[in-house]
């Protein structure tokens, strides 16, 4: 065998039926990958980690987690924290009635029936055929092959937040349970970011990147394992042919077949003429007359002689060409052979090109994301330093107003209270208050001074 089949499974709570869950448990990987594992609240969420983590019957030696603690509902639920707190905050900031703000968002979806909690993705490269005939080192090495699928995942798609990955190993094949949250950002409704399954998994985006995750898989695998292997059915548009005329060797091969291809007709020439001769000789022989002096002995003519010897060496002609053609068969043989190994190993090579332009180009795509928010970020910061300067210069000047009331009689007191009000609610500093306070007492001061002098006079 040298190719593999490849799958990836979205769990879905399309299909609740007890056949379609007994079909789940006795499909070929020996998982529930079929359409009725979804996630939709915290009880499905903690009979996944009990499965997962092998906790109802202790046996989690033939498990490796790639990634998360050994607590699937923790793992979740820290995710749940550090992408959702804060969006939290915000919305329940903006909400005038307590009974409209969300305590805790975990519990908020678990409890929603409209959303899934989380999302179990299950990927499994080669069958039961392929994976019988293997020894547990072989099959573990695969935990190499499936981190890598974890991180491919995570590039492809930044939006799905894995919890966790664990690889079984004790099934018919090696496969692994990725578990983690799809997000949505800047929605318009609710919270700005939000739980969001429908949005990260398409129809055409699960397609798109169960084909570029297949090929990532088959190209770590072959890395893994220094071998060769090939997938097996390739989704529509992914097949592509190769030109006969890109094989090593091509042109040599084509050389040596032109120049067999003329021995070839120059004996299918002669067995033609053979054939024919044949017929004569036989009527030759069937046509010879006995001598009378002996039954056992036939008179042939001169001529008749001739005939036969001529033939006899026509015979020995098309052996000689007979060997060529062996030698031909042979070489068409060989011939045939490189090209299948070398379509074998071009196949090979297109996937692992392809695996690596598809890394490059996603990290690329990546790059110019961060790029341009850098950039929004950078227009946001030059507005936000554009309002904070407007705003401190509006300070200022209230500042020079305020000082500049102090000096007047009628409205010191006032504007004196003002400018507490102001300080007290943090709309200016400590700094600007004792100035304000300092003009304060000293036009107080001034106007006592002047007062009393006037008494003296």
């Amino acid at each position: 065998m040298d190719n593999l089949s490849y799958s990836l499974h979205l769990g879905s709570d399309k299909n609740k039926k007890t056949s379609s869950r007994n079909m789940a448990k006795n499909n070929k990987s020996g998982s529930t990958s079929l359409s009725n594992n979804a996630i939709q609240n915290a009880r499905q969420l903690s009979r996944v980690d009990n499965h997962n983590y092998r906790k109802y019957d202790n046996e989690n030696e033939n498990i490796a987690i790639v990634r998360g603690t050994t607590s699937l509902v923790d793992d979740v639920k820290n995710i749940y924290h550090k992408e959702f707190d804060y969006s939290l905050k915000e919305y329940n900031d903006k909400q005038k009635r307590d009974d409209r703000k969300i305590k805790n968002y975990f519990d908020y979806v678990s409890n929603n029936s409209k959303n899934d909690l989380a999302c179990e993705l299950i990927i499994e490269l080669g069958d039961k055929t392929y994976w019988d005939t293997k020894d547990d080192n072989f099959k573990k090495r695969m935990t190499s092959v499936y981190t890598k699928q974890v991180e491919d995942l995570e590039l492809l798609l930044p939006n799905f937040k894995v919890a966790s990955a664990i690889i079984h190993y004790d099934e018919t094949s090696p496969h692994m349970h990725i578990v983690g949250i799809p997000i949505k950002n800047k929605n318009k409704y609710g919270l700005s970011k939000q739980i969001g399954k429908s949005d990260v998994f398409t129809k055409d985006s699960l397609r798109v990147l169960q084909d570029k995750m297949r090929t990532l898989c088959i190209e770590s695998f072959n890395k893994e394992y220094n071998l060769n292997f090939t997938l097996k059915t390739k989704q529509k548009g992914r097949n592509k042919d190769i030109n006969v005329k890109d094989m090593t060797n091509y042109a040599e091969m084509k050389k040596e077949l032109d120049k067999r291809q003329n021995d070839l007709d120059q004996a299918n020439k002669k067995s033609l003429e053979l054939d024919f001769d044949s017929k004569e000789v036989k009527d030759l022989i069937n046509d010879l007359k006995t001598t009378l002096t002996s039954k056992d002995k036939y008179i042939l003519k001169e001529e008749d002689k001739n005939k036969l010897l001529k033939y006899v060496d026509k015979v020995e002609s098309t052996n000689k060409d007979y060997e060529q053609i062996k030698t031909l068969s042979v070489t068409l043989n060989n011939v045939n052979d490189e090209l299948q190994d070398n379509r074998k190993k071009i196949k090979t090579l297109a996937e692992n090109n392809e695996a690596l332009n598809l890394r490059v180009s996603t990290l690329e795509d990546k790059i110019d994301k961060q790029e341009n928010e850098i950039y929004d970020l950078k227009e946001e910061n030059n507005s936000l330093k554009s309002k904070l300067i407007s705003l401190t210069n509006r300070i200022k000047n209230l500042i020079k107003f305020l000082t500049k009331k102090m000096f007047s009689r009628d409205d010191r007191e006032l504007y004196h209270d003002f400018a507490r009000d102001l300080y007290t609610h943090k709309i200016i500093t400590d700094e600007e208050m004792y100035e304000i306070h300092d003009e304060y007492k000293f036009s107080k001061e001034k106007d006592y001074k002047n007062k009393t002098d006037d008494f003296e006079l």
